[in-house]
């Protein structure tokens, strides 16, 4: 059954694109190279193809993040286009083939190594519906089931979700095979002003940055952040409605979604409950730049502790500035709070960037975690219930495209992670322990994009 839903996912994404890329050849005649323009469009390729924001006909494309996220419009992005007549389709996806050593010192019994594929796939697809209406939808899967296991992949002072009926630890878990699956539709009412409903089953609500896998600061980074789950945790939810409002350039939306996070089973999909809520304000005051401030309530979200509620604060800036051929400079900046009734409020502050030089990337994140004893399944006899260690961790990483044919770049990379934990955790990670990683990560190339300011 599993084999079988994995083979008509991937038929499925063929199909779609094979089938735009028919109606592109059938349409070419009409149309030519360049198409008709759409007048309200933001941003449009080289070629004159038009295209526009997933929520917006008057915003650039660029601003796409995960989900009804915000990112800077000066951000670099990274896909295939695909058009007909009437729609535009975009794959995007990032697969890398990594060995990575959590606790290359052997100085803890915390950590482990292995070779494996962390990777996601995505299709866009919009359309204008009338001449102020926008229809688009997300498919987007993850092969991590398959390439991670059920227990995911060794990352240490990583927690959040199960396995086995036993709290995931020193791991991050593997992401669900449907990790998205939404329809939206925008209508216009100005240029200035839009309003937009956005459903989904799996989806992600108006909660937190942009989830870090979209992020262009951590595009090359193989690891998940261990502020994961202060942060952009709910970026697969199986339920969840969006109502929104864009005023110039601010936008206000509010979400109703299920609290529970994926269970154990990462084929199937899971109960929709819609017991959960959050509110998030955005504000892009230039091209370079993208604010969030958000708040929500998580209702049961761990299977394990079905009791405990989590309210959830998150800020972000987001940073991306284009340099001359192809250079860039994308960094990331958050803040998360996670408070459960009854307990002291747990924070994380995170900060990446990358430097990217033509075929050469340079990148770091830096974070600072306060872990439970709960959240890193400790003797709470032994280390105290209500105790919180604060975790620090630097990664610092390069990769060098090796490769780039037919728009698709083979990069190869590495980079190392180093810990700082309190005295009372030297027992079982050791003083300051080290990881290191390799990889090869193949993704798509840079989508070249005119920037008209409007």
């Amino acid at each position: 059954m599993k084999k079988l839903i994995l083979s008509v996912t991937i038929l499925l994404l063929v199909a779609l694109v094979v089938h735009a890329q028919h109606e592109h050849h059938m349409n070419k005649k009409d149309t030519g190279r360049s198409g008709k323009p759409i007048k309200d469009s933001a941003m449009q390729e080289e070629g004159d193809i038009p295209m526009s924001h997933a929520f917006s006909l008057h915003l650039p494309m660029n601003r796409n993040g995960s989900g009804t996220g915000w990112l800077p419009d000066a951000s670099p992005m990274y896909g295939y286009m695909l058009h007909s007549k009437k729609w535009m389709y975009m794959v995007h996806g990032n697969l890398f083939l990594r060995y990575t050593n959590q606790d290359a010192g052997n100085k803890g019994s915390r950590g482990n190594s292995r070779l494996d594929a962390p990777n996601w796939f995505m299709l866009m697809a919009q359309r204008k519906v009338g001449s102020k209406g926008l229809f688009h939808y997300n498919v987007m899967i993850s092969l991590d089931r398959l390439t991670e296991g059920g227990a995911g992949y060794p990352l240490l002072f990583q927690s959040g979700e199960s396995w086995h009926n036993k709290p995931l630890v020193d791991r991050q878990h593997p992401h669900d095979l449907f990790s998205e699956l939404s329809v939206s539709y925008t209508y216009a009412f100005s240029r200035k002003v839009d309003a937009f409903i956005y459903f989904g089953y799996p989806g992600e609500p108006a909660i937190g940055s942009v989830a870090f896998m979209h992020r262009p600061s951590a595009l090359s980074n193989p690891d998940a952040p261990i502020s994961h789950h202060w942060n952009d945790g709910t970026h697969i939810t199986f339920g969840v409605a969006t109502l929104g409002v864009r005023l110039d350039r601010f936008k206000l939306e509010g979400s109703l979604f299920t609290g529970r996070e994926p269970d154990e089973n990462r084929y199937d999909f899971d109960k929709m409950r819609f017991d959960s809520w959050s509110g998030r304000l955005s504000y892009n005051p230039s091209q370079h730049w993208a604010f969030q401030v958000s708040h929500g309530y998580i209702k049961s979200p761990e299977l394990l502790h079905p009791d405990e509620n989590v309210n959830r604060t998150t800020a972000s800036a987001v940073f991306s500035l284009p340099l001359e051929n192809d250079r860039w400079v994308n960094v990331t900046t958050l803040w998360g709070l996670n408070k459960t009734t009854g307990h002291n409020g747990e924070n994380a502050v995170l900060l990446e960037g990358a430097l990217r030089l033509k075929k050469t990337e340079v990148y770091t994140r830096y974070e600072w975690v306060q872990k439970s004893v709960e959240e890193l399944d400790l003797d709470p006899v032994k280390y105290g219930e209500e105790t919180i260690f604060p975790v620090n961790a630097l990664t610092a990483g390069i990769s060098y495209d090796l490769l780039n044919i037919a728009k698709t770049r083979l990069a190869l990379g590495g980079q190392f992670s180093v810990f700082f934990n309190e005295r009372s955790l030297y027992g079982l990670y050791g003083k300051n322990p080290m990881a290191l990683e390799v990889y090869l990560r193949l993704y798509p190339g840079l989508m070249k994009m005119n920037m008209q300011h409007k």
